[in-house]
């Protein structure tokens, strides 16, 4: 992930993004490109055009914070892409490694098997599975070995028949891992998971240069089980504050549904998973 100009590519990125009439530009005449032109932009922040210009070009690094508060308004940026925002032009604190991220703290360990009717797992911030409770490890046991969720989705041979919503599901995460490169620079697993990923996986590479920034949020998740069958799950995700970067993850049937019988059956106790622990743990990486 060069650092040569990743600012511009993110200003640029997302002008193209900006509907001109949502901006309140009309009558702005014909287009080549979609979004809103540099101009547009830098009247829309208050600043002069040679100077957004040279901000996009790289020739201009050292934005001042109101002034890229003001680009980020007229970009329409949300929450978790302004802060993106802010780091790649370095004027916001970024977090180096930390081993701690890959372990599981033991009260953490213990909370996850106080969700059991829910799938419930925690997330490194290169998005290994670093714990599961049992209807997890149940609910993931169609893929043995990596443990990695964005080498399951993008190289595991079942991943689009297990998630039908596939598209909309790689979107969410390779757009949180963007957030996270950038929150967590010099990890090394998240580096090496990215190189990896661009050069194995074309649909990687170009959701990766789409250069959308979003943390995991509420999500609604279709699993096709190839013994349970059709789970509705709504998730909701939790930052661990003692472990910045991992996430708990909480997946929830409706009551009563038949989503929350067939979760029940699959994370039974008398039926054993190849491969997952019975209870909340710690997986081997992969």
């Amino acid at each position: 992930m060069p650092d040569s100009n990743r600012l511009g590519e993110f200003l640029r990125a997302n002008r193209a993004r900006v509907d001109p009439k949502e901006a309140g530009l009309h009558g702005g005449g014909d287009r080549r490109v979609p979004g809103l032109r540099r101009e547009e932009i830098a009247v829309l922040a208050g600043v002069s055009a040679d100077y957004y210009a040279r901000l996009e070009q790289g020739r201009e690094r050292n934005p001042s914070a109101q002034v890229l508060d003001a680009i980020g308004r007229a970009l329409r940026l949300d929450p978790d892409a302004r802060g993106h925002l802010f780091r790649l032009a370095r004027l916001h604190p970024r977090l180096g490694p930390d081993n701690t991220r890959d372990s599981v703290h033991p009260a953490l360990l213990r909370l996850l098997d106080a969700f059991p009717t829910s799938a419930a797992y925690v997330l490194s911030p290169a998005f290994q599975v670093l714990a599961t409770n049992s209807v997890a490890a149940a609910l993931l046991s169609p893929f043995t070995g990596p443990t990695n969720m964005v080498r399951v989705l993008f190289e595991h041979p079942q991943a689009r028949t297990v998630f039908p919503d596939w598209p909309a599901l790689t979107e969410n995460v390779v757009h949180a891992l963007r957030l996270n490169a950038d929150l967590f620079p010099e990890d090394p697993q998240i580096r090496a998971l990215v190189t990896d990923m661009r050069r194995d996986s074309p649909e990687f590479g170009a959701l990766w240069a789409d250069q959308t920034v979003q943390g995991l949020t509420r999500m609604f998740k279709v699993i096709h089980h190839p013994e349970a069958g059709r789970v509705e799950l709504t998730y909701q995700t939790f930052d661990v504050r003692d472990a910045p970067g991992q996430q708990l993850l909480v997946g929830t049937p409706e009551s009563g549904s038949r989503s929350a019988e067939a979760l029940a059956a699959l994370a039974a106790p008398d039926r054993e998973v190849a491969g997952q622990p019975s209870g909340g743990g710690q997986l081997p990486k992969g």
